[in-house]
């Protein structure tokens, strides 16, 4: 299996995760129908490769009380990506940042309480050394949540099934 591309085993597997991510080694194996071992070396494989990350909870921002999402455009000072990432790794409520092409250097999401508590995080990124310029934008809804089930199924499902001998 070449670094890049997963089977249908293992994106059935992930799938079952996805869906159930307290299971165990020994039901995962039972309703896929394959040995406990195939399993869990699976699993090794797919931790060692850096597909499978953990498996987190998942939280509801909202719930917390972390209602609002706001999505930030940052144009930084050349150089200083790697120092602008571990200052706003430093507020709690950046969320994820991406390095991107086009407009602007980093992509943020972050969160906050309110609209007041959001102009805070906003001051708190705008002060960071190398910070050159920020446009933040309000979400209003999220049509589609993060996933990956789609490419998980497309994978389950082009290939064809598979065996002890494949």
């Amino acid at each position: 299996m070449d670094r890049e591309s997963l089977d249908a085993l293992d994106a059935r597997l992930l799938l079952l995760l996805t869906d159930e991510p307290r299971l165990g080694v020994l039901e995962c194996s039972r309703r896929l129908g394959v040995a406990r071992g195939t399993v869990q070396a699976r699993l090794d494989r797919l931790t060692e490769r850096g597909v499978l990350r953990g498996f987190p909870p998942a939280v509801d921002l909202a719930a917390m009380g972390y209602g609002l999402t706001a999505f930030a455009v940052i144009e930084i000072a050349q150089g200083q990506r790697s120092e602008v990432a571990a200052r706003l790794a430093a507020i709690d409520e950046v969320c994820e940042v991406h390095a991107t092409t086009g407009q602007g250097d980093l992509h943020v999401r972050m969160v906050a309480r309110s609209n007041d508590d959001l102009q805070r995080v906003v001051d708190e990124v705008v002060v960071v050394p190398g910070v050159q310029r920020m446009s933040t934008s309000i979400a209003l809804s999220t049509p589609i949540e993060p996933r990956v089930r789609p490419l998980l199924n497309r994978i389950a499902n082009e290939q064809k099934p598979w065996s002890p001998a494949g």
